[in-house]
């Protein structure tokens, strides 16, 4: 269950910024509470993950996940670019997050 709350925090935290990329300096109500929102769903569901995860681990499986999925978000949703070395930082970002889950021991299973 632990993983499921860690990745609908993921989701929720890549809604998040990929609508704040809309909201022109909270200036447009929807993208600015679909943000607001999204947060705050994330950081929720991320004070539950913590109570049987370390900290640490949580942040980089949350952070390094939403990189990658946001810059996905900005590829598929509005036209960016990601060149090679974006797409190998990438790469290196998800085996970082694989290593983590699966060899480490910091992790509870």
């Amino acid at each position: 269950m632990i993983y499921l709350y860690l990745a609908a925090a993921i989701v929720a935290e890549v809604i998040a910024t990929s609508a704040l990329a809309k909201t022109d300096g909270f200036t447009n109500l929807w993208p600015s509470l679909l943000s607001v929102a999204g947060y705050t769903v994330a950081f929720f569901l991320l004070s539950l993950v913590t109570r049987t995860m370390p900290v640490g681990i949580v942040y980089a499986v949350w952070s390094g996940a939403g990189i990658v999925l946001v810059a996905m978000a900005g590829w598929l949703l509005f036209g960016q670019k990601l060149d090679l070395a974006a797409i190998i930082g990438l790469a290196m970002i998800v085996a970082g997050v694989l290593i983590i889950n699966l060899l480490s021991k910091s992790v509870t299973h």
